[in-house]
């Protein structure tokens, strides 16, 4: 599988020259914006505060995404591996923090047995948590006016798996012939009634009274990747009052916004969105991504074409006017889903166990989330956007992310699987320094196999504190028989 991998797309590494770089993206026809010179320093583009119409200031132009680990106890409280990695966000030098991780409003819409989850029990636990990232950015860079952190607030619908590592316990929103197929669930699964959407409405509203009085600045209300907040935009088969229309299938959202208004007044929220889906895709024979339906139709693909196979974004143009009109200011741009077409979330040379080889060049699906950021943008001008999708670059991140910014394709890039293996890569661009290749994410896809199989995620080929790890042993002989 390897062999085919390798012969099919060139490695980032192999690209050691911005012309053999540039060059491979004409050869594929990927169009990625590109600087050949990054500046540095409080003049670079980087250092660019923002301002919010809210009057918080973001002190810099990049954010960490949310990335969880898997490793919470089973009443939702944060371990020791947990506050290490919230550590390294704040030390990271990104001034805004967007979500930290996936926060689970109840028990039951818990996406691991190990999830996060906050409520009056964990209180303590999140405020602890958030005064540590403010100590610790402020040791590192001596202010944190210009720190804006948020907490993403999470139902995983049918990804719920809150009692077994191992076993699926779905709560979804209607019959997906493809996903229930994947899933095992027959046609009379039973979905997700109104009334317990209206009680879900008030767990969210409740998390986010308790994560405005742990200190933390926003809340991001969850609607990507598949989860439940992402699937309302795809229940265009739903009855009643929470399916079909636009108007219905955003009530979700605007009963949340109001909810919290109403109970946290002042405390502002993101929210981190699939601008764009896809039709599942599986292995081929050969064990390349192809879409999981021959049939060339496709209806569940919130701002997909027809097919399934590429964007058509005026739902999301809809959705993204309904938040600035709520008064949303941040809105974190990513696409597709991880658990079905993984290579558009998550562009990656080596797929995760439960994956694909991918059915195109990586740079290709980086491209494909820049670009669709640069629409959003376009349209949206006065809110704040945040890119996606900048790992797989590896070497070149700063080259095409100062590029993005220059051009105004986004207000920020985001970091995500990179920070798990190089925490302090954002503040090495800002200083000038020569990027620590030896810490560069070169996607393998550990942190994302490990959970998959049951155990916590991390960056185990380069972490060194992952790859003493027990569980850096079992995910090598996983990812040597693939």
């Amino acid at each position: 599988m390897s062999k085919k991998n390798k012969a099919k797309y060139p490695k980032i590494a192999q690209l050691k020259t911005a012309e053999k770089f540039t060059g491979h993206l004409n050869e594929i026809g990927a169009d990625l914006p590109f600087s050949h010179d990054v500046d540095s320093g409080d003049s670079s583009v980087f250092a660019e505060k923002i301002k919010l119409k809210s009057g918080s200031e973001i002190g810099n132009r990049f954010c960490i995404l949310p990335m969880e680990g898997w490793d919470g106890t089973t009443d939702g409280k944060p371990t020791e591996h947990t506050i290490r990695r919230w550590k390294n966000f704040a030390l990271s030098g990104a001034k805004l923090l967007f979500g930290c991780e996936a926060v689970a409003v109840n028990p039951e819409g818990r996406a691991n047995p190990n999830q996060l989850m906050i409520n009056e029990a964990n209180f303590d636990d999140f405020k602890d948590l958030h005064n540590m990232l403010y100590t610790e950015h402020e040791a590192a860079f001596g202010d944190t006016s210009d720190l804006m952190v948020g907490l993403q607030l999470t139902h995983s619908g049918r990804f719920c798996k809150p009692n077994d590592k191992h076993k699926m316990e779905p709560k979804i929103l209607y019959y997906h012939p493809v996903l229930n197929e994947k899933q095992g669930l027959g046609e009379d699964y039973p979905i997700l009634t109104d009334e317990y959407i209206d009680g879900l409405i008030q767990d969210y509203v409740k998390a986010a009274v308790l994560a405005q009085k742990a200190g933390f600045d926003f809340v991001d209300v969850k609607h990507c990747h598949g989860y439940l907040g992402h699937e309302f935009l795809s229940s265009y088969d739903r009855p009643g009052k929470y399916g079909g229309s636009m108007e219905n299938r955003t009530r979700f959202l605007r009963d949340i916004v109001a909810g919290i208004k109403a109970a946290a007044p002042g405390l502002q929220m993101g929210i981190r969105l699939s601008a764009f889906d896809w039709i599942p895709f599986k292995a081929d024979e050969d064990g390349f991504g192809e879409p999981f339906n021959d049939k060339k139709s496709y209806k569940y693909a919130f701002s997909g074409t027809p097919d399934g196979l590429s964007e058509e974004l005026e739902e999301t143009f809809q959705f993204i006017k309904l938040a600035q009109d709520l008064g949303i200011e941040l809105i974190c741009v990513t696409g597709g889903s991880p658990y079905y077409n993984p290579h558009l979330t998550r562009p990656a040379i080596f797929p995760p166990s439960d994956g694909y080889l991918p059915p195109e060049d990586p740079l290709i699906g980086v491209a494909r989330q820049i670009n669709v950021t640069a629409q959003i943008k376009a349209q949206f001008p006065e809110m704040v956007i945040i890119g996606s999708a900048y790992s797989y670059l590896q070497e070149w991140l700063p080259n095409v992310a100062q590029s993005v910014l220059d051009d105004k394709k986004a207000d920020m890039v985001g970091f995500g699987r990179m920070v798990l293996s190089y925490p302090e890569m954002p503040a090495d661009i800002i200083k000038g320094e020569v990027v620590k290749r030896n810490k560069i994410c070169r996607t393998f896809s550990d942190c994302t196999t490990g959970p998959r199989n049951g155990l916590i995620s991390g960056c185990f080929p380069l972490d060194p504190y992952y790859k003493a790890m027990p569980e850096a042993k079992v995910v090598k002989e996983i990812r040597s028989k693939m």
